[in-house]
C-alpha cells in the first residue's frame, strides 16, 4: 500500500493539476505528526497534575 500510494503521490506531483493536492498532503502530515508529538507532552503533564491532586486528597482522606 505504502508503495501504491508513493507512486500516485509522485505522478500527481509531476502533473501541474495534481501539485495543490500533493502540497496539502504533505501539509495535513506535517500537522498529524505534531499533533502527535504534542499529545505525549500533553498526557505527561495532565498525568503529572492528576498524581498531584491524588497525593494533596490522600493525606486529608
Amino acid at each position: 500500500m505504502g508503495k501504491s500510494l508513493m507512486s500516485l503521490l509522485s505522478r500527481l506531483h509531476r502533473e501541474e493539476e495534481g501539485q495543490g493536492m500533493v502540497e496539502y498532503v504533505l501539509l495535513i502530515v506535517f500537522i498529524a505528526l505534531a499533533a502527535t508529538a504534542g499529545m505525549t507532552s500533553l498526557a505527561s503533564a495532565i498525568n503529572s497534575a492528576f498524581s498531584g491532586i491524588g497525593v494533596k486528597l490522600g493525606t486529608y482522606i
